[in-house]
């Protein structure tokens, strides 16, 4: 009976339900996980101790992303066998290399060489095996179609710069958690239009590990950090994401955002790489030392050094992203490169907002 069940089981009848059984696999996995593993960091002395450029006091678990691996890995793996796709085998693969990478940096400091090593041969397995990669930018200066080896590299360099744009996001409170929480639940919305099962429920595992997660991280008593171990983790399913939609709305005549998806993609992942790429210019350019250094001229210090608390700095972060985000879903129509000018524009002004304000006040 039950062998009979699973013959005639079609996913697409039972998105919603699969998504929610996989969040609260997600929660109640994660959330038996997150105590265990600050007790054992507590008596293994396996903490974050602060330093200079610290924004917080007293020493701190920083092992979160255990608690987030194994949430993610159980309901995928209990899920996933009832849908045909060989992505999330290569996803839980990929996310496994570098659980065991970031664990090791948290643990006893890993060189950003084989950090950068490790995150390469995990979104270069993945792009091979499943020719998943952004082949076209919808005609944002004119490149609709690139030549494959081209494509692929254009791929991995996306890969590496979201991972390790959440990977320099996670400085204070509830930030790196709660944006990766805001594009698990904008990309979930996104592949359920687009009927990508396998995307749906790895984004429910996201959401199901990060919202106990964050009740922890906002903690005074129980505080734990994710680390680079749930940092890269995030990062990489967020890049998957990313990849996944693009390609998905390139490939697929008539798709709604087959003229937006990268606009859309960008929007998602604004604050991100706009402070990757704010710091990285600010180290190489101005301060003309290594970008892998680390210091406190992220926007979210600034944000610290005008009065504002972990919690609100984080909240109007996420707030101004998701305004983005609707600006871009509202422009998906106009043509490309005026969708991307009104993006930058509106994004610039609204993340530079309180810092024009502050600098005007008398």
């Amino acid at each position: 009976m039950v062998k009979e069940l699973l013959e005639n089981f079609n996913p697409q009848d039972y998105v919603a339900i699969l998504a929610l059984v996989t969040v609260v696999i997600a929660f109640v996995v994660s959330i038996t996980s997150y105590p265990a593993i600050i007790n054992v960091a507590i008596a293994k002395n396996l903490m974050d101790d602060p330093d200079s450029r610290s924004s917080h006091s007293g020493k701190v678990p920083n092992l979160g992303g255990i608690g987030m691996y194994i949430g993610i890995v159980v309901p995928i793996t209990i899920v996933g066998a009832l849908l045909d796709t060989k992505s999330l085998l290569l996803i839980l693969g990929s996310i496994t290399l570098l659980f065991f990478l970031g664990l090791k940096d948290d643990i006893l400091i890993l060189s950003p060489r084989k950090k950068f090593t490790g995150q390469l041969f995990a979104a270069l397995l993945l792009i091979i095996f499943t020719d998943t990669r952004i082949s076209g930018l919808s005609g944002i200066l004119d490149i609709t179609i690139m030549p494959y080896w081209v494509s692929v590299i254009f791929t991995l360099f996306v890969y590496l710069l979201i991972i390790n744009a959440y990977n320099l996001i996670d400085g204070i409170d509830g930030l790196a958690a709660m944006l990766a929480l805001m594009a698990s639940c904008a990309f979930f919305y996104l592949f359920y239009v687009h009927g990508d099962i396998s995307m749906v429920v790895l984004a429910a595992a996201v959401i199901g590990v990060i919202i106990p997660f964050l009740f922890l991280n906002f903690s005074r008593r129980k505080k734990m950090f994710m680390g680079d171990t749930g940092s890269m983790i995030l990062g990489f399913i967020i890049a998957v994401f990313a990849v996944r939609f693009i390609d998905n709305s390139e490939s697929t005549i008539g798709n709604v955002y087959r003229s937006s998806s990268p606009i859309i993609t960008l929007a998602i992942l604004f604050f991100p790489l706009l402070d990757t790429l704010r710091i990285f210019f600010i180290r190489l350019v101005v301060l003309r030392s290594s970008p892998f250094v680390a210091d406190k001229n992220h926007l979210h210090h600034r944000f610290l050094s005008l009065g504002f608390s972990h919690a609100k700095t984080t909240l109007i972060v996420v707030f101004i992203n998701i305004v983005l985000i609707l600006v871009a879903i509202s422009c998906k129509n106009m043509d490309i490169h005026m969708q991307l000018i009104i993006l930058l524009c509106s994004g610039t002004l609204l993340y530079s907002f309180y810092f024009i304000y502050h600098w005007l006040k008398p």
